[in-house]
């Protein structure tokens, strides 16, 4: 059989590619000639996709959660793979940029629309008991949400409302002992952290700490003023970040807080959190007014902030009952 001349070309490219490096082009020859034609379940490791479900109980529903809750994850993961190429890049264009938090806005919606798909797929009184055996585990522990905050906004905003102008310029370190979540995590009775809490900070409080030095001129608000600095039009990308900025900081939170007033509210005293979370404080955005990008809002939207979400969900599941 002869060879095309396309086929010779690339045998030509692959010489010298491997004659560059040091390395015997035949060799690697003989390691494709031997090599198992890929399947899909190997590609993705599908066996062991599928074997990552372990649940605690013998409720059925509990797969659901756990499975959705690792989507999430997924999708996260995602989220941060943008990130990283967004701060990263050399020579970064508004069009990259643009594209990118795109990207990230389409894993926020397709997060936020299917939680429902959680939400009602599974029995209230079933969750009521299994929930028992995740202590003192939350999703309040997701360390790949709070990295995209880090990657997303100037660090001071994710530091408590009432401590921002004080902490304004303070050390990253000093900003941490106050950011937001910390307060989230607070035992009702007492207002002293939770096992929840301490675990999650020992486990992550110096990725945070070392992610939000890394990002202290290249997270996203920091990028879009140096890009807006140059004169170039960042209309598109005041756009995309407003999407994102209700994305992470109303639709995500408040679908959650939606979860939490149709499973733990109850009179006359509502369920705790598994995690031992003040959910009825810390998930409404209108109390917290987490906002990555002021610069891009006006008063009365930022004065109304998730006011009228959270009007709409109480409204509906009024309405249900």
């Amino acid at each position: 059989m002869d060879f095309t001349p396309e086929i010779k070309d690339k045998l030509h490219q692959l010489q010298e590619k491997y004659t560059a490096m040091g390395q015997d082009m035949a060799s690697y020859l003989d390691g494709l000639l031997y090599a198992d034609f890929l399947t899909y379940w190997d590609y993705i490791h599908l066996d062991t996709l599928l074997s990552l479900q372990s649940p605690k109980t013998p409720f059925p529903d509990e797969e659901i959660f756990i499975i959705y809750h690792q989507i999430t994850e997924l999708y996260f993961k995602l989220a941060l793979h943008e990130c990283r190429q967004i701060a990263e890049k050399e020579n970064l264009t508004v069009e990259f940029f643009t594209a990118r938090v795109k990207r990230i806005n389409a894993y926020f919606n397709a997060l936020t629309t299917s939680f429902e798909v959680m939400v009602d797929g599974m029995e209230k009184e079933q969750f009521l008991k299994f929930r028992m055996s995740l202590l003192p585990a939350s999703g309040f522990q997701s360390g790949q949400y709070r990295m995209i905050e880090i990657c997303a906004t100037d660090f001071i905003r994710l530091v408590d409302k009432s401590k921002r102008e004080a902490l304004s310029t303070a050390t990253i370190e000093e900003q941490f002992e106050h950011i937001y979540w910390k307060f989230g995590a607070t035992e009702l009775s007492s207002g002293k952290q939770t096992l929840t809490l301490k675990q999650f900070i020992k486990k992550y409080a110096a990725q945070f700490l070392q992610l939000a030095k890394d990002r202290s001129v290249t997270n996203f608000s920091a990028l879009y003023h140096q890009l807006a600095a140059k004169g170039v039009d960042v209309s598109a990308l005041a756009e995309e970040l407003q999407k994102l900025d209700l994305y992470v900081n109303v639709e995500w939170p408040l679908s959650h807080y939606k979860s939490a007033v149709r499973y733990l509210e109850k009179d006359p005293i509502d369920v705790a959190a598994t995690g031992g979370t003040n959910w009825q404080k810390y998930l409404p955005p209108r109390f917290q007014k987490r906002i990555f990008y002021p610069f891009l809002w006006s008063d009365e939207q930022m004065g109304e902030w998730g006011k009228g979400w959270v009007l709409s969900v109480l409204k509906t599941l009024k309405n249900k009952h």
